[in-house]
């Protein structure tokens, strides 16, 4: 464990301040959750990403989705890319840009033809469908599906696949 230097009083409702340096560095945004772990004599505080917790479902979607139509799929949370199908496996946990996040705050899906993705040192040239997976108001991540063709079905699909995280994350 790092130590960071700093040091907080708590207060009569047992409330600590995380100083801001801290939730930058972390990715910890305002109005976002935290979990709390305690380690002997020890309180760990951790950003908490529902998505994370059913992200083999969504590895297991994306696998039936791709063996099944072909459609190659990247899912991620709101930070990074979780899983891929079809699509290099060193993508994998790949930090988004923040052109990726604005999609994720917009909650529109979006379609771009001729578009050049751009995720760590990757570079993918076609046709993708970005869609937001929304969950008890929160946009929690992205459902992109890429082509070199023009899409037919690949919406309806990726609708699908974010409505079934979704509903999982809803519980």
């Amino acid at each position: 464990m790092k130590s960071t230097g700093v040091v907080r009083r708590i207060d009569e409702l047992g409330r600590i301040v995380i100083p801001k340096e801290i939730r930058r560095n972390l990715g910890i945004h305002d109005g976002e959750n935290v979990e709390i772990f305690t380690e002997s004599d020890s309180i760990i505080l951790k950003k908490h990403n529902r998505l994370s917790t059913i992200s083999d479902l969504a590895t297991k979607l994306c696998n039936i989705i791709y063996n099944e139509f072909n459609y190659k799929i990247i899912i991620t949370d709101r930070e990074k890319v979780l899983t891929t199908c079809g699509i290099p496996e060193d993508l994998n946990n790949a930090l988004l840009s923040q052109e990726y996040l604005t999609i994720i705050e917009e909650r529109e899906i979006k379609q771009e033809e001729n578009y050049t993705l751009k995720i760590n040192n990757t570079e993918l040239t076609g046709h993708f469908l970005f869609i937001p997976i929304i969950s008890l108001n929160d946009s929690l991540g992205l459902i992109i599906i890429y082509s070199e063709n023009l899409f037919t079905n690949e919406l309806y699909i990726g609708k699908l696949i974010s409505s079934i995280l979704a509903s999982k994350l809803d519980i």
